[in-house]
């Protein structure tokens, strides 16, 4: 009897521990102040999750309005909301659903002049959704000099492979077009050559920029640009592919804050023409030491 009891107090006391410690994690999600810069496909994803995840202050940054051809990827824009700014169709919706968080809506463009009015509230988390390469590349240097930790998303246009999805520095992505502009542009202009978490695809791009549907827009692209050095043609979206991005990068912040484990999977890239270079080698290999296949037979 004095078994069982000794088991049952030192089972409870585990519960409790676990208890604790959730509720602490918890608090810690309700006390962060988080920021999402670039309220698309994948940031509007990213920011959804962590409102319903319990963080206590959201500060959304996009300069754009929803537009109808991105309703197709936006975490809760409706036809209603085409013509409305992201950042306050998103703060529409999510005060609706957890009231209790304070959301800060920025209808503005980041660039390096609105670093101080943007990043000098300390957040304890940048979330990088750009998909401009100058304007993300200015954002990823001011957090770096600032010491502000930051998670980037790289391309997740012209993707279909939900599996070949990861997180890791950004020294190590590869078949992406726009981690290997934006760590080109971090070495050379700010001296940065890693140290940035990314969430990018494994998958190599499947298309290219969508063409434009007449000759006139053609000779004129400056007139169908929103913002100066913003690209006019888009790249075409599998909707599913920029949500699972913005929910793992808000999975990865959550642990982060939570100060839970995060053990990423180690990157390993090879091709089938890598694979055919192994096997070949490896063949060689045997040869030298065995013999051809004649010889031996």
């Amino acid at each position: 009897m004095a078994v069982l009891v000794v088991r049952t107090l030192a089972k409870l006391d585990r519960e409790h521990v676990c208890m604790i410690a959730r509720i602490f994690s918890l608090m810690k999600l309700s006390l962060s102040s988080l920021q999402v810069i670039g309220l698309g496909g994948v940031g509007s994803h990213a920011a959804s999750m962590l409102l319903r995840s319990g963080v206590g202050r959201l500060l959304l940054v996009d300069f754009d309005q929803v537009s109808l051809s991105s309703l197709n990827r936006h975490a809760v824009a409706t036809r209603e909301d085409v013509g409305t700014p992201k950042a306050y169709c998103l703060k529409k919706h999510f005060s609706l659903i957890y009231p209790e968080c304070q959301i800060e809506a920025r209808v503005q463009l980041y660039d390096s002049s609105a670093e101080d009015e943007i990043l000098s509230g300390q957040p304890d988390f940048v979330l990088d959704c750009i998909d401009n390469i100058d304007t993300k590349v200015s954002l990823l240097a001011a957090c770096v000099r600032r010491g502000l930790r930051v998670l980037s998303a790289m391309g997740a246009g012209a993707r279909a492979d939900p599996t070949r999805i990861r997180v890791a520095d950004l020294r190590e992505s590869s078949n992406d077009p726009l981690s290997r502009a934006v760590r080109y542009r971090l070495k050379k202009d700010h001296g940065i050559e890693g140290g940035i978490p990314v969430v990018f695809s494994m998958e190599k791009p499947k298309a290219k920029l969508l063409p434009f549907q007449g000759s006139k827009e053609e000779e004129t692209p400056s007139d169908y640009q929103i913002v100066p050095g913003f690209r006019v043609r888009i790249i075409p979206v599998l909707g599913t592919i920029p949500a699972i991005f913005g929910q793992v990068m808000a999975s990865y912040v959550v642990t982060q804050l939570a100060q839970l484990d995060f053990q990423t999977e180690p990157i390993v890239n090879l091709d089938l023409d890598h694979y055919r270079i192994l096997h070949h080698r490896l063949l060689e290999h045997e040869e030298l030491i065995y013999g051809s296949a004649e010889q031996i037979y």
